[in-house]
């Protein structure tokens, strides 16, 4: 499996333009030719595109500059030099792309295969067989190609799910996930045994109204995540984009929290990471039925009545409750996912714009 990686920094340069050429044809019989310089490639562009064919940002780990083709320049008998081939950058989708100066978003790669560019090739040369005139019959200089443009950015990677899965350290999020999709997270009977976010879709219904959820499981998230502890925080960014979380709580005598005392520390964490991620919807389940010690049972039976919130709870090991889960789960979702916001383009860096363009 490959490592993942969810953010990094690169700089970024597009390719010069090719220099216009300044020549003069010459040919037997042909004494005054006139001027036949060709004109200058044009430099090749830095392009983004986010594509579901990766998932991680590993590939820019051990790629800090990265620059496109610069043009060729022209040549005698009016020869256009050749283009320089643009860059094409494949991250996942989901990829936020930042100015690395400023911190401002400028692309935020949600669809699949749209390409976005970042830095503009400079534009070629013109040769000097465009610079003659009727009192001008012999140019001798011609025009010099574009600049490049170059970027210090960031990439950093926030997953798309509709759905995600949050909770302590070992309370049966993995488990539940290669239950209900085609996930294969790591399971084993210790904590942290997720080192990094897990994507499964779960398909529901039937053709032609077959639906598909896309749900995220998360590192587990201990007491002082906020401060840095754990794992779970520095990925809750990856839920950020997530329409509602599903806040697993383990019944079994293992957890060492009573699970009211589990479910507010996850809670604390969430709304010190993020009042916008606090306020997303939430569904409440308590995990690990066929484990669960009674008096857990009944003490978080109670916190759920309190709380007016529907008594759900699973076991993913025999299947038991799962049905009435994601019923709910479907039932609270709307059939298709809201669209995601745009980022403000305000002021975007110079150069840059949002186009159609392919690799070259």
């Amino acid at each position: 499996m490959p490592q993942f990686v969810d953010e990094a920094r690169i700089f970024v340069e597009s390719g010069k333009g090719g220099h216009g050429c300044v020549s003069f044809r010459r040919e037997k019989y042909v004494p005054r030719g006139g001027p036949d310089g060709g004109d200058g490639g044009r430099g090749g562009h830095v392009v983004f595109v986010g594509t579901p064919r990766k998932s991680t940002l590993l590939d820019f780990k051990h790629r800090p500059i990265l620059k496109a083709q610069a043009g060729e320049a022209g040549r005698g008998k009016k020869q256009h030099g050749s283009n320089g081939r643009s860059l094409v950058l494949e991250v996942p989708l989901g990829t936020q792309i930042f100015d690395d100066e400023t911190g401002n978003l400028l692309f935020d790669l949600t669809t699949p295969e749209v390409q976005v560019v970042v830095a503009k090739g400079g534009k070629g040369g013109r040769g000097n067989v465009h610079f003659a005139t009727s009192t001008r019959q012999t140019p001798d200089f011609a025009e010099p190609g574009g600049e490049s443009q170059s970027y210090q950015i960031r990439l950093e990677l926030k997953l798309m799910a509709r759905v995600g899965l949050v909770g302590f350290p070992n309370a049966g999020k993995s488990t539940f996930l290669s239950r209900v999709t085609k996930a294969h997270p790591r399971i084993a009977a210790y904590p942290f045994t997720t080192l990094h976010p897990h994507l499964g879709v779960l398909v529901m219904g039937t053709p032609p109204d077959e639906r598909e959820i896309v749900i995220a499981d998360l590192p587990g998230l201990i007491e002082g995540a906020h401060e840095g502890k754990g794992l779970g925080i520095q990925f809750l960014k990856h839920v950020e984009r997530t329409e509602m979380l599903l806040h697993f709580v383990d019944l079994s005598a293992e957890n060492t929290h009573s699970p009211v005392d589990a479910y507010r520390i996850v809670r604390n964490e969430l709304v010190s990471f993020s009042p916008d991620l606090a306020s997303k919807p939430v569904i409440l389940v308590g995990t690990k039925k066929d484990a669960a010690d009674p008096e857990r049972l009944d003490q978080f039976s109670a916190f759920l009545e309190r709380e007016k919130r529907p008594l759900l709870f699973i076991s993913s090991h025999t299947g038991e409750g799962l049905p009435a889960l994601l019923s709910l789960l479907a039932d609270t979702l709307p059939s298709t996912p809201p669209s995601p916001d745009s980022p403000d383009e305000e002021e975007p860096l110079p150069g840059l714009s949002e186009i159609g363009i392919r690799s070259t």
